[in-house]
């Protein structure tokens, strides 16, 4: 028996569909895969998701979010304003709420190489410019980074 990897099940109130086809409208390599009034399955970028139309009883929160790491500041400002749209919340640090409250942090690629760099100091410098920061800059990121 093949077993899939696993993938989140996201619990929404209602709308679940409209947003699964909201979600697919943003991300290149998505699809409904399939769809019923209570549940709906669909990729992102390939990657397994479930909407459970599971009414009012549990709300989304910030304890899960999903990522999606940018190459360009491009990306990063194309994904930002379209999660933003119609009702999302900007937050900080690259976090924000979509219309639906689901968290997302968009971020650069390379976040995680520079907040682990052995060079602590270049690392902190980096860090402390993002904690500065409500959408993230990749140029600021970097100056902070390589400033000496």
């Amino acid at each position: 028996m093949a077993i899939r990897a696993p993938y989140p099940c996201l619990w929404f109130e209602k709308d679940g569909l409209i947003a699964a086809q909201w979600y697919c409208s943003l991300f290149p390599d998505s699809r409904i895969v399939d769809a019923n009034p209570t549940v709906v399955q669909f990729e992102l970028f390939n990657q397994a998701f479930m909407i459970l139309n599971g009414g009012p009883h549990f709300v989304l929160n910030e304890a899960v979010s999903l990522v999606v790491e940018c190459e360009t500041q491009e990306e990063i400002d194309h994904y930002w304003t379209a999660l933003l749209s119609n009702g999302g919340r900007e937050s900080r640090c690259g976090w924000l709420k979509d219309r639906y409250g689901l968290s997302w942090q968009i971020i650069p690629q390379q976040l995680g190489q520079w907040a682990n760099h052995p060079n602590r100091k270049k690392a902190e410098r980096m860090l402390q410019a993002m904690s500065q920061m409500v959408k993230m800059n990749i140029a600021e990121l970097e100056a902070a980074f390589n400033q000496e």
